[in-house]
């Protein structure tokens, strides 16, 4: 199946035009249940119209949806822990993977993974709300988001199957959120961006777990109150079965 979907990647192409690249996933989509314990994906691709592969670099990037991620920083006052200080940073993707020929530093510049958001601490937010030096905040938050496999970073996780037929695999860990997401293959000669592909997916509830979500978003009120009844229930019938004899 996978030697089919290289496959399709080689075309014919009008000689001398500028090297590019073509790349698919193996799926479009993950739909997620109560059992799901996390999966994967493929990114695959080819380079059409390649040159030497001297200088020339793959990178691809997985990331999506946007959220807030705010950390608190906690101090230790008069015996007590409590929270100092904050920052927050808007726009920031709930979910990061990179995967490359190479560590980013020995591909291009800094000033070109910032304008890519190429690597975690390149990521840009929109908007970031902090009464200080909001680095550390920002440094704190990808340990965070790393240590949950949230975000990954993989040099030299690009492999090649010939010349210029590469892969790479994008673990999808049960935590991730539902939503939209968007994959990014770059290739790269000489530290310059030589050509870019998008392409979107998707990460969804099926079954009962959607049922729940779409009436939870759609009616929070009576969500709420159904919680609450149930969660009198259940006490309610522990309190009976536990009840000894007599009593």
């Amino acid at each position: 199946m996978r030697r089919v979907l290289f496959a399709l990647l080689l075309t014919t192409l009008p000689a001398g035009a500028a090297e590019d690249i073509v790349s698919g996933l193996s799926q479009d989509q993950i739909e997620i249940n109560s059992s799901y314990a996390g999966g994967e994906i493929m990114v695959f691709g080819t380079v059409e119209r390649p040159a030497s592969p001297a200088g020339r670099d793959i990178v691809v990037v997985v990331r999506g949806p946007d959220t807030v991620v705010t950390v608190r920083r906690r101090d230790r006052v008069a015996g007590v822990w409590i929270n100092r200080d904050a920052a927050q940073f808007n726009t920031l993707p709930a979910f990061y993977f990179l995967a490359s020929t190479r560590p980013l530093g020995a591909i291009a510049d800094a000033e070109t993974l910032d304008s890519y958001g190429l690597g975690a601490m390149h990521l840009k937010p929109a908007a970031i709300v902090s009464h200080h030096d909001p680095l550390p905040f920002r440094q704190a938050a990808v340990r965070q988001l790393t240590a949950q496999r949230l975000y990954t970073e993989s040099p030299g996780a690009i492999d090649f199957h010939s010349e210029n037929l590469f892969k790479t695999v994008v673990p999808i860990p049960a935590s991730v959120a539902r939503g939209q997401y968007t994959v990014e293959v770059y290739l790269f000669r000489n530290g310059d961006v030589e050509s870019v592909q998008s392409t979107p997916f998707f990460i969804d509830q099926t079954g009962l777990e959607r049922r729940l979500y779409n009436f939870a978003h759609d009616r929070p009120l009576g969500y709420g109150f159904l919680a609450v009844f149930m969660s009198l229930l259940f006490g309610w019938a522990t309190s009976v079965l536990m009840r000894r004899p007599g009593d």
